[in-house]
């Protein structure tokens, strides 16, 4: 930096700095607090999932990310930026999404976006602009990807066909399954290379950050670093498939683990880099960017008084989703001490025999299953399921909650009935019908994603939070006979099914 420049731009007074940055600590730091749950849901994921261990390197690298930097923010004054306030606002829509539809990653991101608003608010606009790329790169903290796995898996697989082919070696490709003159082979979820190329693409994005200037040569760089793992999955894929034809499924299964796992991708990583190197065009010292231009001529840091009015208001708005959240749940909240089975007209109460039925609801509050046979000896089950609140780990409609209880394996759809679902299931060859209902908010359907719409606009906008099933089930005879005519019958027979999902059994 040039001695004119120098004169031109000079350093803010430390304690400017200081006041801006110790109430930004404290802010953040509240914040997490009051969001602590998904703070310590995000870390959770980056220290048990090997997919995200990545993540862990994100903290220290922004921070260093912004000590590479300190010489040129110094020259800046920091100062308060309303217009920062919008992100904070989104990031906590954003997280209030994700807890009305109970999706982590949405309530991850608008954590991570709130945080990267306070930033921009409490420093200001010209701070912000100079820590583009380092609250930018915050966003890798935020557990994704996971998503990509299905396709990845497809990808992976037709790469490994085209080369098989080439190599002319005999293969069958069958979705994500191979089959060769030496086995069947899968291209499993944890050979679809998915943790490999989240971990690539931020790597992609530190080095396209610190070693090049052309925004030419970042968009190539980083293309590369998406495009070459995709690729080099497909070639272990080949690799393993081939060795276990030359060698045998043994050795390859060795071959496979010691070369995914120690040798290969950091081969990989290294051939990048190594191509890379010649390109590079930022050089050591380079300035990260001018403050002068950034924020023109001497400015006067933010009175005491304007920095807190700030602080409470960045608060103020980054607390709101969860005011609503406490507000609206506790308005729509419907208990129920006592849950009866009903009495139905024309069938009776009976001991249950044969092998138990029973779904699967995790964290219901209540669960009763009753069987009852009418005059002709024909029986059913009833299951009746109750939530008086909907909230993460206790939900209706969550990964394995339903009919398919333990022991029981979902095999197809059923003829759905009016407002329901209807499937079959099987449980050492036993078959099994059964027909749901869900009752959430004002609506009664068997439409999972009509409920879950539901779902979130009740925990949006208010309105019953009670949620609940009705599943009525039945074998089939001996005979193969459907018994789905017993449980229409019974269905009729239940009466108005918004009366049992309250608690009020006829």
């Amino acid at each position: 930096m040039s001695t004119a420049f120098a004169a031109a731009a000079p350093a803010t007074a430390p304690s400017a700095w200081r006041r801006q940055l110790t109430t930004l600590a404290g802010v953040s730091a509240a914040i997490l607090l009051l969001f602590a749950r998904d703070a310590a849901d995000m870390a959770g994921i980056w220290w048990n999932s090997s997919t995200y261990n990545h993540c862990l390197l994100i903290p220290p690298l922004i921070a260093w990310l912004v000590w590479q930097r300190r010489p040129e923010l110094l020259r800046l004054t920091p100062r308060v930026w309303l217009p920062g306030l919008i992100l904070v606002g989104l990031g906590g829509f954003a997280w209030l999404l994700g807890y009305a539809a109970s999706v982590g990653f949405a309530r991850h991101a608008g954590l991570v976006v709130i945080l990267q608003g306070v930033v921009v608010t409490l420093l200001g606009k010209a701070v912000s602009r100079g820590l583009l790329f380092p609250l930018a790169y915050a966003l890798f903290l935020i557990p994704f990807g996971d998503e990509a796995v299905p396709a990845m898996q497809t990808v992976t697989a037709e790469i490994a066909m085209a080369l098989l082919d080439a190599a002319g070696m005999p293969a069958h490709l069958e979705g994500v399954f191979i089959t060769t003159a030496a086995g069947y082979f899968e291209v499993a979820e944890a050979c679809a290379g998915v943790k490999f190329l989240i971990a690539m693409v931020a790597l992609g994005a530190l080095v396209a950050n610190v070693c090049f200037r052309s925004w030419k040569r970042r968009a190539l760089f980083m293309a590369a670093a998406i495009v070459v793992p995709i690729l080099a999955n497909g070639v272990r894929a080949f690799a393993t498939i081939y060795v276990a034809d030359s060698a045998g499924l043994e050795y390859a299964a060795g071959f496979d683990h010691v070369v995914y796992g120690g040798i290969f991708f950091a081969i990989v990583i290294a051939l990048i880099l190594g191509a890379a190197w010649p390109f590079f065009d930022r050089k050591v010292g380079d300035p990260w960017f001018e403050p002068a231009r950034l924020q023109p001529g001497p400015v006067a840091a933010d009175p005491p008084r304007r920095l807190w009015r700030a602080a409470g208001l960045t608060a103020a708005i980054a607390c709101a989703p969860l005011l609503w959240e406490s507000v609206v749940a506790a308005s729509g909240a419907q208990a129920v001490s006592r849950f009866e089975m009903p009495e139905v007209p024309g069938w009776t109460r009976v001991s249950a025999s044969g092998r138990p039925w029973q779904p699967v609801f995790a964290g219901a509050d209540h669960l009763r299953v009753a069987r009852y046979r009418d005059a002709g000896g024909r029986e059913v089950d009833l299951a009746i399921v109750f939530f008086a609140r909907q909230e993460e780990g206790r939900e209706l409609l969550g990964f394995g909650q339903g009919a398919a209880g333990p022991g029981w394996a979902w095999t197809a759809d059923a003829p759905a009935p009016p407002n329901g679902r209807a499937e079959r299931i099987v449980s050492h060859g036993e078959v099994r019908e059964v027909v749901s209902y869900y009752v959430v908010g004002d609506i009664l359907t068997g439409n999972m994603v009509g409920a879950k719409l539901e779902m979130m606009k009740v925990r949006l906008i208010g309105g019953p939070q009670r949620a609940a099933a009705i599943l009525v089930s039945a074998p089939e005879t001996a005979t193969g006979a459907s018994p789905r005519p017993a449980i229409d019958r019974f269905v009729a027979a239940l009466g108005p099914l918004d009366r049992l999902a309250d608690g009020h059994p006829r």
